[in-house]
């Protein structure tokens, strides 16, 4: 690890983007957050098209709970996963396409199919890696409670 701070886990000096290709440092993008929510997701998967609205409004609320999203793409091209957040996305960040993060939190949380949402603390520990069921069942409010408890 050497002298990153642990509490960034995964993403310690890793930049984020944001739809319109702006990049931001993970250390600030997530500054104040208590959780993230590793969205492993891909524009030409219908099970995710379909869920990424939903998450669209559930982050409304959750990113003022303490909740940042970060989106790992399964996307083909660049192209493809930057017209993905533009047309359906929450205002929240992605590992930029291409990054060897992305492959490596893949493999970390064992990610067999999508879309799945990995909720985890700051340092890496896994809340749960069912957030997306928790996000189509419960209110942002009760979903991120219990994500804390």
């Amino acid at each position: 690890m050497g002298n990153q701070p642990t509490t960034m886990d995964s993403l310690a000096g890793v930049k984020l983007a944001k739809a319109d290709g702006s990049l931001v440092e993970a250390e600030k993008a997530l500054a104040g957050k208590e959780l993230i929510a590793y969205y492993f997701s891909g524009h030409w998967c219908p099970p995710c098209r379909r869920f990424t609205p939903m998450l669209k409004t559930f982050y409304q609320e959750a990113s003022a709970l303490g909740v940042e999203i970060v989106f790992v793409s399964s996307d083909q091209s660049e192209e493809a996963m930057a017209d993905y957040m533009k047309e359906s996305h929450g205002d929240w960040f992605a590992v930029p396409y291409g990054e060897k993060t992305a492959e490596e939190l893949s493999k970390k949380y064992d990610i067999a199919g999508i879309p799945s949402l990995v909720v985890v603390k700051l340092d890496g520990t896994v809340v749960t890696k069912e957030g997306d069921e928790d996000v189509a069942d419960k209110t942002p409010a009760d979903a991120v409670k219990a994500w804390k408890a």
